[in-house]
């Protein structure tokens, strides 16, 4: 079984934060190529939360879930070592944040990954624009109670 970590930034250490950055770094900044502000001042945000799966090397696959104006939640930042990639990690993530967070879950995924959030529960709400010389989709996914 796989141990899913869920946190607030108040619950995180240092080291902790420190790694989960660098593995969003790794993956978007690098491997991207998008030079953007990785550090947006939402992850300290009380209602934040850190959901991540750790491998032999610390964090392997994150995602963030923040609070929107409306009782939404933004699910960003889904990132999974290169190395650990086509192992379901994500949608291990996912589940676990379907399962616990309450309302419309939004989020706007890379256009090559519209099929596979789809089959995950999303439809698209919007149609597709570039953000940082990617193009993405806004989605939305209704849970049990929405």
């Amino acid at each position: 079984m796989t141990d899913i970590h869920d946190r607030r930034f108040d619950e995180l250490d240092a080291a902790t934060f420190h790694d989960l950055v660098r593995l969003r770094v790794d993956v978007f900044v690098t491997e991207q190529e998008c030079p953007y502000p990785e550090l947006d001042g939402r992850d300290v945000e009380a209602c934040t939360r850190h959901v991540w799966i750790n491998g032999e090397n610390g964090p392997t696959s994150y995602l963030r879930v923040v609070a929107e104006e409306g009782g939404s939640h933004r699910i960003g930042r889904v990132a999974t070592r290169s190395d650990a990639r086509r192992n379901g990690l994500a949608g291990v993530l996912l589940d676990h944040v379907h399962a616990t967070t309450p309302g419309l879950l939004v989020l706007d995924a890379q256009t090559y990954l519209v099929p596979w959030y789809t089959a995950l529960g999303y439809v698209p709400t919007g149609t597709e624009f570039v953000e940082d010389g990617i193009p993405h989709v806004p989605m939305a996914r209704p849970t049990a109670d929405t």
